[in-house]
């Protein structure tokens, strides 16, 4: 099965093409293209990100990434006698995409002089994440769907990431032929997903794939959104979560003195949920009593110390959820995927944990599937059509659902 991904639900724009098999069990995945425009920088100067520039990004970068994957698939045949699909076709695509600035305009200067592609099915990020971001890949996936004569998937973003830990390269393949074998690809149920991000924080019971419970998630902040806050406070540069980590790794390898001390929110509740938002307001009446509001006043070790108590807090309370929830459910793999993963302490905490358990599997993306990305979009595709292949014949309108749920 061949698979076009797009992924926007927040700053990364990403559209992918995967050559997939092998189903629910041994699924193998083969990336004939893959392309990622991260707009960090755009929202850099705003210390997070904007919705409706992040809307209007999207809009100007997916028709020429989309015409990279193409290329790189060796799909992008063109055929100038060809007749770019017909004026109604194009018609009915202006439509679809009106309100993305810009996207018609660029789709029809990518795709007028070239052959349909060989494609199965579009899998587009509907949700969660923010909806102007939503709207504009959803738009472009039922565009091109529209166009192909394709069906499309909608997917939710934290099935996603469950599905990153899918895709892994190894050395035998290049660049774009990523693959693993079905030995290193076995997740044995029950599992359980630990999803941490900018935006979610949750505990995920899994009897199967498409079977989800969500056994606790924040009550407030994520995780990854306490990182980037409190480094605002510190006076870190955006993204925060990489800069905080950094700072509390030269105080480890530093051995500076543990002078900071922070609460661990939660980490006696007897549940499965979280809460960051108090942790957050620790860091700042620390930064209040001990250098009157003006983190100006802070030494890089002074900085680097509350760095590292902060790291050290949020991973003892996910350690402490995250091992419970092991022995509730009894089990046998643990995933561990989002963006905060990409944290070197946190990676290193949970393979610790995962040795303490004699017959656990752990499974954590590479740094570069943690963050957002088509990659897994595509896995997260092939999942649901293969549990569920009447959803390329039930073809209905997709909305974006900026709050959407894995499940109840």
């Amino acid at each position: 099965m061949k698979i076009l991904s797009i992924e926007t639900s927040c700053d990364e724009t990403a559209v992918s093409i995967v050559e997939a098999e092998g189903g629910t069990e041994s699924p193998v995945f083969k990336i004939l293209g893959n392309s990622l425009f991260s707009q960090v920088n755009t929202h850099r100067e705003y210390g997070g990100v904007y919705p409706m520039l992040a809307k209007r990004e999207h809009g100007k970068n997916l028709p020429p990434l989309l015409m990279n994957v193409l290329k790189q698939a060796e799909m992008y045949a063109e055929n100038p006698t060809s007749p770019s699909y017909g004026e109604e076709k194009w018609q009915e695509i202006k439509y679809i995409v009106s309100r993305e600035d810009g996207l018609f305009e660029g789709l029809i200067s990518a795709l007028k002089n070239i052959e349909k592609p060989k494609i199965d099915v579009i899998g587009v990020t509907s949700g969660p994440g923010l909806a102007p971001a939503l709207w504009v890949g959803i738009s472009c996936a039922e565009a091109l769907g529209k166009l192909w004569d394709i069906p499309v998937v909608p997917i939710n973003h934290m099935e996603g990431h469950i599905a990153s830990v899918l895709i892994c390269k190894t050395e035998e393949f290049s660049i774009f032929n990523f693959q693993f074998s079905k030995k290193t690809n076995t997740i044995r149920f029950p599992a359980l997903a630990l999803l941490i991000s900018g935006g979610h924080t949750e505990l995920v019971s899994m009897k199967g794939w498409g079977e989800y419970e969500v056994m606790g998630q924040t009550l407030d902040d994520a995780v990854g959104e306490a990182f980037d806050k409190v480094a605002r406070m510190m006076g870190l540069p955006y993204p925060g979560g990489p800069e905080i980590s950094r700072l509390a790794e030269f105080a480890r390898e530093n051995n500076l003195p543990n002078i900071a001390r922070l609460p661990r929110p939660m980490i006696h509740s007897g549940d499965s949920n979280f809460s960051f938002s108090g942790l957050k307001t620790a860091v700042l009446y620390y930064i209040r009593d001990k250098f009157s509001k003006d983190h100006s006043k802070m030494t890089i070790d002074e900085k680097a110390d509350l760095a590292r108590e902060f790291e050290d807090a949020v991973v003892d309370v996910l350690l402490k959820k995250t091992n419970e929830a092991l022995e509730r459910t009894g089990a046998k793999t643990l995933i561990v995927a989002g963006g905060v993963i990409a944290n070197k302490k946190i990676r290193q905490a949970f393979t610790k944990l995962a040795d303490k358990f004699s017959d656990l599997i752990l499974k954590i993306p590479t740094n570069s599937l943690a963050t957002d990305n088509s990659l897994m979009i595509a896995a997260a595709t092939y999942l649901n059509v293969i549990l569920n292949p009447k959803i390329l014949d039930k073809q209905t309108k997709i909305i974006a659902s900026g709050n959407l749920k894995l499940a109840m």
